[in-house]
């Protein structure tokens, strides 16, 4: 992938004072990514932060010692971080240390049969083996196909803005190469039989919210960006990487405020020109990037009569992902067996899913992830304990369910699977103890319907079908992050901000309205 970081000093010296101001709704990976982008292209930025830290549903959680990483902890395509210290004229190496983990992933069955999912081809292939000695063409074959999505997504489709139907026909040929039409689980079955192995095989478009059953096979190329460039762990937390691209922006004459959350999009004549704050405030603006959620926007920030695309009927019809139930928890001991990433998968698969994804229906059975970053960095918590979250995908708020109501009995079950599997003994070490709902996602998160990944990843619902990220409805407004193309995950929101990057004009050819 070719990077900018031959940049000359004179394009990424801060904007000049008399440049276009942008401001940047949302200061999660795409929308300070895009602060990066636009900061290179020469507009005066300053990103806009509802929260009282950066990050988004990135932010970091500090108590007794303890730090929680809110929001994703899964750090692949490295490269992609690398290109935006770059576009400064830095080096990612010089704010944050990257640690290749191995395992990737502990993916636990629920017989106690476990499958250890890593980047060493080999052990990949053996355990492939162990559990059907006869599956190994099959997997052979199944890692051709998502070699090849990778390859005809990754550099091009993936980082390119669907901005008309045009973009949308000279993607065709690469999605009938890959077969696009097919679902992720249909393209593992056609190679591979047993059914732990078409688990293992398929569940990684739930890491940006897609149900296996029906998102696209070209999310494979998720298992070949794992492969290819390893699954890694920011030390320190993800908060490190929030805060380095926070230094990067402002050392590229960029801002970041915290506190202020935009209650309205200004828009005159069919622009976007500013934003009004919660509290009033109203900050104009020669453009406007949102990196908050694109339906959220639509619906609650702009008045429909600047709507003709988006409309509130349009958002209200959209299929939403599910949701996430998040407890995060702290102990006076160490579960030295537990690895830093762990699935431990529930009795169902299929149905499980669907009563996720199709029925809106919060079972009394999950699958959970483990997440154990004390594992790889000690000082995540105190000397001689271990800081945990774990997630349980779950319905969104379609479901009808009350979470003030429902949040405790699901944590304890959770709790109790957790103590009768991996953690023994558990509730006599908990030390630190607070839950995430679909409810805090949309109050606090401001996420349609409490969707945690915004749109479904489906057919239908994604490139040039997703919101664009030149919003189709108002000029000077664009979109970034997992709720536009391509998608969820921090690979696919550093990705938007490239797809953005090609529709963006720069500052010195950018004519202010009059």
């Amino acid at each position: 992938m070719p990077t900018n970081a031959s940049l000359s000093v004179q394009q990424i010296q801060p904007a000049d004072a008399k440049a276009p101001f942008a401001l940047v709704i949302g200061s999660g990976f795409g929308g300070l990514a895009a602060a990066v982008r636009m900061c290179a292209k020469g507009w005066r930025v300053q990103v806009l932060e509802k929260l009282n830290e950066p990050g988004g549903r990135a932010r970091v959680i500090h108590v007794d010692g303890h730090t929680f990483d809110t929001g994703p902890t899964i750090v692949t395509a490295p490269l992609l971080l690398e290109e935006l210290w770059g576009l400064a004229g830095r080096q990612l190496a010089d704010d944050v240390a990257l640690r290749l983990l191995d395992p990737f992933y502990r993916i636990r069955f629920d017989d106690g049969d476990h499958f250890d999912y890593s980047g060493d081809p080999e052990r990949m292939r053996a355990e492939v083996l162990r559990i059907d000695p006869t599956a190994g063409p099959g997997y052979a074959a199944f890692l051709a196909e998502a070699d090849l999505c990778l390859d005809l997504c990754f550099d091009t489709l993936s980082c390119q803005s669907f901005d008309n139907m045009g973009d949308l026909f000279k993607a065709v040929p690469a999605i009938v190469r890959m077969k696009g039409w097919r679902s992720l689980h249909a393209m593992v079955a056609t190679h591979i039989q047993h059914p732990k192995l078409r688990q293992v095989l398929s569940l990684q478009s739930l890491l940006i919210g897609g149900n296996p059953f029906s998102v696209t096979c070209v999310y494979s190329l998720i298992n070949a960006l794992e492969r290819r460039f390893g699954v890694h762990w920011t030390m320190g937390g993800t908060g490190v990487l929030v805060n380095g691209l926070v230094s990067v922006i402002e050392g590229m004459g960029g801002s970041l405020r915290t506190g202020a959350e935009v209650r309205r999009i200004e828009v005159a004549d069919g622009r976007a020109c500013g934003v009004t704050l919660a509290s009033g405030e109203t900050i104009a603006a020669d453009l406007v990037v949102c990196n908050a959620d694109a339906a959220w926007t639509y619906k609650n920030l702009i008045d429909e009569k600047h709507r003709k695309v988006w409309t509130n009927a349009k958002v209200e019809k959209g299929k939403y992902s599910m949701s996430l139930f998040v407890w995060y928890f702290g102990t006076n001991k160490r579960f030295d067996d537990v690895p830093h990433h762990m699935m431990l998968l529930g009795p169902r698969y299929e149905a499980m899913l669907q009563d996720i994804f199709k029925h809106h229906h919060l079972s009394n059975d999950f699958s959970l992830y483990l997440h154990r970053p004390t594992a790889t960095d000690p000082a995540m918590a105190p000397q001689g304990c271990d800081t945990f979250y774990v997630l349980a995908p779950v319905p969104n708020l379609q479901s009808g369910t009350d979470w003030a109501i429902h949040a405790e009995p699901y944590r304890a079950a959770v709790a109790q699977a957790l103590e009768e599997t991996v953690l023994p003994n558990l509730s006599a070490h908990l030390t630190v103890s607070f839950m995430t709902t679909p409810q805090d996602f949309q109050d606090n998160l401001l996420s349609y319907q409490g969707a945690a990944f915004a749109l479904e990843p489906l057919m239908m619902q994604s490139a040039w079908f997703r919101p664009h990220n030149r919003s189709e409805d108002i000029q000077n407004l664009f979109m970034v992050g997992a709720s536009t193309h391509p998608g969820a995950g921090i690979p696919g929101v550093l990705m938007s901000a490239k797809a953005l990057d090609t529709v963006l004009p720069d500052a010195a050819t950018f004519k202010r309205s009059l």
